[in-house]
């Protein structure tokens, strides 16, 4: 039987946020499911919640909202954030991205968490 995780889009205020609403999701109150995205994708891919055989589903409820607040503008804060903790040889690469976001290009924060969701438990995510 397939195990179902809800999001609820409206909870989710920026990245901080969605890290709170994933882990109680899967893990009940104050639950962990990552609090960056190479350990979101770790929990993914099993072990931190999720059956062991793979077979839940992740509900994203009022994603459009969650799609908002994980928008331009968080990507850029996110980015601005990353570029301050990089090191000095990644600083480029980043900058070009934080660039490209400040002018409304490339994927945003959203569209990272959905393209992890998306390749490391294919079919699970469930936008509605």
């Amino acid at each position: 039987m397939t195990r179902t995780y809800v999001i609820d889009g409206a909870e989710v205020t920026g990245l901080d946020s969605f890290w709170r609403v994933i882990g109680e999701a899967v893990n009940g109150p104050g639950g962990y499911f990552g609090r960056n995205l190479d350990s979101f994708a770790d929990c993914l891919s099993g072990g931190m919640g999720t059956p062991d055989d793979g077979d839940f589903a992740i509900e994203w409820r009022d994603h459009e909202r969650s799609r908002t607040a994980l928008g331009r503008d968080e990507t850029v804060r996110q980015l601005q954030l990353r570029l301050r903790r990089s090191h000095p040889l990644s600083r480029d690469a980043i900058q070009e991205q934080l660039d490209r976001a400040k002018a409304g290009l490339g994927p945003t924060v959203f569209d990272w968490l959905v393209e992890i969701m998306e390749e490391r438990a294919p079919g699970a995510l469930r936008l509605l």
